[in-house]
């Protein structure tokens, strides 16, 4: 049975977003292919960017975590290519990457992650092409959306419960400093 993949309709804003995009580069021509994609989805929500690069895939969580206490960003785009080679470092750097983002994300930040993970160069290729899998435009698409939630849920907080008026208050205060009144 053939199923068929569902895209969320683009995410909305009333106020302009700026997203980073972290890119490892290490190949290239399929780096550059994934920001292309990103950059059209960000732009196509009226969105702002920068793009900032970093020397590998196990980089970007650390690029991601400093933007993030340093700068003022509302979301994040992860992009690079892991393609498997002879030794297991491919493991390492997919596995460690990925848990660097999720671990971020659980923190409350919106990142997409277009960190391609695959076996060779023809694989890479049809992922990173915006008029294929364009998966550089899914990643920004994910954080938007993270985006939207976190504006949609991100609202005042305020407390739960009552407040006491003042002549409660003052006497919970006078029982606590002096039980015996």
């Amino acid at each position: 049975m053939a199923s068929t993949e569902y895209s969320l309709p683009r995410a909305s804003f009333d106020k302009p977003v700026k997203l980073l995009i972290v890119v490892a580069p290490f190949y290239r021509d399929i780096a550059d292919q994934l920001i292309a994609g990103a950059v059209a989805e960000i732009e196509a929500t009226g969105g702002s960017y920068e793009i900032t690069e970093v020397p590998g895939a196990l980089e970007v969580p650390t690029a991601i975590g400093i933007a993030e206490r340093l700068s003022n960003f509302d979301g994040y785009v992860a992009l690079g290519c892991v393609i498997r080679g002879e030794t297991t470092h491919y493991d390492t750097v997919c596995n460690d990457s990925s848990r660097g983002i999720t671990l971020l994300g659980l923190q409350g930040l919106c990142i997409g992650n277009g960190i391609l993970t695959v076996e060779n160069m023809e694989q890479a290729e049809a992922r990173a092409n915006p008029d294929k899998m364009n998966k550089g435009a899914g990643a920004a698409a994910a954080a938007l959306h993270l985006i939207a939630l976190t504006r949609k849920w991100g609202g005042a907080r305020k407390g739960v419960g009552f407040i006491p008026d003042a002549e409660e208050y003052q006497l919970a205060g006078d029982l606590k400093d002096n039980p015996k009144a």
